[in-house]
């Protein structure tokens, strides 16, 4: 057995030898990973990080389902299933082609269909020093969405469903794209030197101005303001809403997360890391702001403060999550809840009317954040401060005059007896407790 296996060993080694060159040859050929990696790995990055911005929609539907009344629960579903969907077929359709144009003058660009990579593209047609077009479109498709669910709580229990849905083709089509195109894709605020890491400014501080517009023009519900007092509206269900808050808080790893824009490198693992973790700490000593400061100020701990509080610190690290410490994410996120506290009475005040909450968490705190880049990067206050105006000066403006065609137009507000009916039986012919109003 011994003299018949011999030979046969002999003919295998020489095969094997003779395929050795063709093998070399073909490994040659091929590209490695150190030259495919960088390209799988942040594919991976904004496919995961965008998995976790999206769910941030359920995060707003909670939030803002738990904070409404339970008249108005079904409509607030309805508006954030419905103005996740215009996102993601308007940013298809013009949005993701105007916000990262070609060769453009840096201020406005109008951009056509997003075309995806092709079935089973090669490693020779794929853009290897970067991503593939699927991930990439898809991650940036969720942060517009995220910029709609802010107009959609503040206007809560008194605008009408389709106007709102028009206002969404706007603003995800075309105002910001357009606006986001000026920082992150390469316009003139980049070459400024402005600097918004994952979108303080670019996505909430937009989402805050076309609030605030919407709510000037459609004025406050029915009976918030009377005889110079400011009557709570309590929300149906706290428990709904603290969840809303946890599933943002959760979905907030993506966002900033997925932000590094790279995952190809030690480094890059390793910032995204440390993002997660000034991410989290900015929300943590919001919340635990707003709990403290709540105390002192309403003799009470106010739960929806607290939550505030933990978003507002969110959006406060949101601008430069990657440079601080984690004392400095701590600090950033403290002020943010003490922005929380105070602006949500001062819009009371000003007989202005946000459901939710949306304008102190994600304007307010926007500015905050956006301002708190020069403690730790290399912008200056006088960038920071431009940028700021500019996207305020277009999203306000540009929100109250479709505001304000759509009123004309379309009518923006129920009348009064739908509102104290409730928007969910008389928009929508339904209910989100049916068996609450059976008796």
């Amino acid at each position: 057995m011994t003299t018949i296996m011999k030979p046969f060993k002999t003919l295998t080694a020489a095969a094997a030898l003779s395929v050795l060159p063709m093998a070399a040859f073909a490994q040659d050929a091929a590209p490695g990973f150190d030259e495919i990696g960088p390209y799988i790995m942040t594919t991976l990055l904004f496919c995961m990080a965008g998995f976790l911005v999206f769910f941030m929609a359920a995060g707003f539907a909670m939030l803002e389902g738990g904070l409404v009344r339970s008249k108005n629960v079904t409509m607030q579903m309805t508006k954030n299933i419905a103005l996740f969907s215009i996102a993601a077929i308007m940013y298809w359709l013009v949005g993701f082609n105007t916000m990262y144009p070609g060769d453009f003058n840096g201020y406005f660009a109008i951009g056509g269909q997003t075309v995806l990579d092709a079935v089973g593209v090669s490693a020779a047609d794929a853009a290897l020093d970067y991503a593939s077009v699927g991930s990439d479109f898809f991650f940036q498709l969720v942060f517009v969405a995220a910029t709609a669910s802010i107009v959609s709580g503040a206007l809560a229990e008194r605008i009408k469903l389709w106007p709102f849905l028009v206002f969404a083709i706007v603003l995800t089509g075309f105002m910001y794209p357009i606006s986001g195109s000026w920082q992150w894709g390469g316009g003139w605020l980049s070459e400024a030197g402005f600097s918004d890491f994952a979108g303080s400014t670019v996505v909430h501080s937009v989402g805050g101005w076309a609030a605030l517009a919407g709510a000037i023009v459609l004025g406050p519900r029915l009976g918030k303001y009377t005889d110079g007092r400011v009557n709570p509206m309590p929300g149906s269900n706290l428990a709904l809403a603290t969840l809303g808050t946890f599933i943002l808080w959760l979905g907030w790893f993506g966002f900033n997360g997925g932000s590094q824009l790279a995952m190809g490198t030690v480094g890059d693992v390793s910032d995204v890391s440390r993002i997660f973790a000034n991410t989290n700490m900015a929300a943590a000593a919001g919340a635990v702001t707003a709990l403290i400061l709540s105390q002192v100020m309403f003799k009470k701990p106010d739960l929806t403060m607290v939550l505030n509080g933990a978003l507002a610190g969110l959006v406060s690290i949101t601008a430069e999550p990657l440079a601080p410490t984690l004392f400095g994410s701590l600090w950033i996120g403290a002020v943010g809840g003490v922005i929380v506290v105070f602006t949500v009475p001062l819009l009371d005040r000003l007989k202005i009317d946000d459901v939710v909450g949306a304008i102190p968490v994600h304007l307010f705190a926007g500015i905050w954040g956006t301002i708190a880049v020069i403690f730790y990067g290399e912008a200056s206050l006088g960038t920071q401060l431009m940028g700021i105006i500019a996207y305020g000066v277009f999203t306000f403006v540009a929100s109250l005059i479709v505001w304000f065609i759509l009123k004309a137009v379309m009518g923006i507000r129920v009348s009064e007896e739908d509102e104290l009916t409730g928007l969910d039986m008389s928009e929508l012919g339904m209910e989100a407790y049916p068996e609450f109003s059976k008796g």
